[in-house]
């Protein structure tokens, strides 16, 4: 039941996302949405991981590949809420770790450097064409702009834009 769970949760949280609620009609209309496919997917690989059934793991990797052109890696570990806004182009390595509430838009790669990967908190969002390289920890809350390239640390709460990618939103000590 929990996987149920899991993409149930992931479901609510891609509909506040897009229609500001997550009341029945507007989950439904999220599993007509683009991207809402490669979730559910990416889902039913981690727990075939999770319960050592190999065949259907590298099935549903293989399926979110063909008909989403979504890459994620067998072993990358999301906690619950995660939204594919747009799943075309995404290529994550599969060690790479996520927390909960993490947004995703399309054409974004999340992968290693020197088999290093990135290590994501809760509440992130990362915009269309991002890069994530490496042995970087993006914070709680942190947001990663269309296009940026991360190749340092980007702090809770802040946000990176750029090629390489900086932090254009210090948070204030205090408030």
């Amino acid at each position: 039941m929990e996987l149920f769970g899991t993409i149930r949760g992931d479901l609510r949280q891609k509909a506040l996302w897009l229609y500001e609620s997550d009341r029945h009609v507007s989950v439904l209309k999220v599993l007509l949405t683009d991207g809402t496919v490669a979730m559910i997917l990416y889902r039913l690989m981690q727990a075939s991981r999770r319960w050592r059934i190999t065949p259907l793991e590298m099935i549903f990797n293989k399926l979110n590949g063909v008909f989403c052109a979504c890459i994620i890696g067998r072993g990358a570990e999301f906690g619950p809420g995660l939204v594919l806004v747009h799943s075309n182009g995404i290529v994550i390595n599969g060690k790479v770790r996520g927390g909960a509430r993490i947004h995703i838009e399309h054409q974004v790669t999340i992968g290693a450097d020197r088999r290093q990967s990135p290590i994501l908190g809760d509440d992130v969002f990362i915009g269309a064409g991002a890069k994530i390289i490496g042995p970087v920890t993006i914070g709680n809350g942190a947001k990663i702009g269309a296009n940026a390239v991360v190749v340092h640390d980007v702090p809770a709460g802040e946000t990176a834009v750029g090629v390489p990618a900086r932090v254009v939103n210090r948070s204030k000590p205090g408030i």
